[in-house]
């Protein structure tokens, strides 16, 4: 058995990625399927095209394989993105509402004024908000004719991304998630390790139609759909797989990934760790039956700023040419960008703040506004980064690995770590969400190396350290905080 398949759902595609016995990446299979806007703030996307476009591209990229060339199969997924199904004949009764749909917002207000915030900060380490998945499946049960009585009967399922494939995949055999999604639902207390049953009960939310919470690698059955029997050994939601993937196992190691946002993760190991700066407690993973924790901090727009520049503003015909303009820009201008497109997330959790450039002159042209807009991602995640120090003292040494598409700009990685004032290490696989999936099912099948002979593995590509004078660090990022000040509302 020589090569491991993950595979990748995301909020915009299905990715399959094989993987041979060395872990690396050897054949890629995407496709794309179409985002639904039924209104305003609301996210939707069709179950059936997840699942069709995830069978495809495991299809593609298992083509030309034996059966017994495939050790096993890892899964990783959009987070907090919410579907119910018939258990019966397996049909969705809804669309899927994605992490991004705010359509909840006056239940988590109600819930807010009712003095739940607590309680949900205190057992699942998140905050009260429409972004995850608890008062998604909340709405599907009141508002889908019948969907109630339904539930209350046992006839119906609710599950992430992973569950549905899961089931799918195992043809109704498994109903199963991983902790890492199940800490995203606001429905799970990730210190006691359980569904939590007054967060359902006052959700209006049988137990029943939950899922068993399984370890990131472990046993979710096995499929006969790609071809003889392949077993499903790992699991871990998107950001935590990329945590994974960097090989981020020990406590105060951080990862960031930069794709449309940004999110940061900072493993605590077992320490729960209360942010008092409005960041996230999650679990990092669980592996052997052992909790890790997370620190996890959300920007809300990275690489979309690029695009923006190159859609919006026309600025740009491709997002590579951002690196170039940034370079020739006139040092002595000052322009900073606040890109808060949908607000600003986390230290700040804003969501009526809306973007800003300051500092424009006439002389300001497309050089000085795509350094503006790459240097907005390096300040955020020094916000990111202060925000996890301030919070847990073992962040203080930390040396932050990147990965995603906008880590391919040196100029950018290189701002990060001078604003920073710390290293910030590439590596040499930078598929590292699909690896961390593809690592937990090989160490789930007894064919990958464990943690440490896995961090082993791991490969810098390339460091960057802070090349920016302290004076003139201190200034710039004076800037970047009077200028969130004068945008938050």
């Amino acid at each position: 058995m020589t090569h491991i398949l993950a595979l990748d759902q995301g909020t915009t595609s299905s990715r399959a990625l094989l993987f041979d016995g060395d872990l690396r990446p050897v054949r890629i299979a995407q496709e794309e399927f179409p985002q639904i806007f039924p209104a305003s703030g609301w996210v939707e996307h069709d179950p059936e095209a997840i699942w069709a476009t995830t069978l495809a591209t495991a299809k593609r990229a298992l083509y030309g394989l034996a059966p017994e060339e495939v050790a096993a199969l890892g899964i990783t997924n959009q987070r907090e993105t919410t579907l119910v199904w018939d258990r019966e004949t397996g049909r969705p009764v809804h669309n899927a509402i994605v992490w991004q749909d705010r359509r909840t917002a006056p239940l988590c207000e109600t819930l807010s004024q009712e003095g739940w915030g607590e309680t949900v900060a205190d057992r699942t380490g998140l905050l009260l908000d429409p972004y995850f998945s608890g008062t998604k499946l909340a709405w599907i049960l009141e508002n889908v004719d019948g969907a109630r009585g339904a539930a209350q009967a046992g006839r119906l399922l609710f599950g992430t991304v992973d569950s549905f494939l899961i089931w799918r995949l195992t043809e109704g055999r498994v109903h199963a998630t991983d902790a890492t999604n199940a800490a995203r639902t606001m429905l799970y207390d990730v210190r006691q390790g359980r569904w939590d049953e007054d967060l359902c009960q006052r959700l209006g939310i049988p137990l029943r139609m939950l899922p068993e919470v399984r370890d990131c690698a472990g046993d979710f059955g096995t499929t006969t759909l790609l071809g003889g029997r392949l077993s499903i050994r790992g699991v871990a939601g998107d950001q935590q797989a990329a945590t994974i993937g960097q090989a981020c196992f020990r406590p105060g190691m951080m990862k960031s990934t930069y794709g449309t946002g940004c999110f940061a993760l900072l493993n605590t190991g077992a320490d729960f760790v209360r942010s008092k700066n409005r960041l996230l407690t999650t679990i990092a993973y669980k592996l052997d039956g052992q909790v890790t924790y997370a620190l996890e901090g959300s920007i809300f727009v990275a690489g979309a700023v690029v695009q923006w520049l190159r859609d919006g503003l026309h600025l740009v015909r491709s997002a590579a040419e951002t690196q170039g303009l940034a370079e020739s820009a006139d040092p002595a201008q000052e322009v900073v960008m606040v890109p808060a497109f949908t607000g600003l997330g986390a230290p700040y959790w804003d969501a009526e703040a809306r973007g800003a450039i300051f500092g424009l002159t006439r002389a300001t042209g497309p050089a000085e506004l795509a350094r503006a807009a790459l240097e907005s991602v390096a300040f955020q995640t020094r916000d990111l980064w202060e925000a996890m120090r301030r919070d847990w003292p073992g962040a203080t040494k930390a040396v932050l690995r990147v990965d995603g598409g906008m880590t391919a700009s040196d100029w950018t990685m290189q701002r990060v770590a001078d604003l920073l004032g710390a290293p910030v290490d590439r590596p040499e696989v930078r598929e590292t969400t699909a690896l961390g999936a593809a690592w937990l099912a090989g160490y789930a099948a007894g064919v990958a190396p464990g943690p440490e002979g896995f961090s082993e593995r791991w490969a810098l590509e390339r460091r960057f350290t802070p090349q920016m004078e302290e004076g003139e660090r201190t200034r710039r990022l004076a800037l970047w905080d009077d200028a969130v000040r004068r945008t938050l509302r």
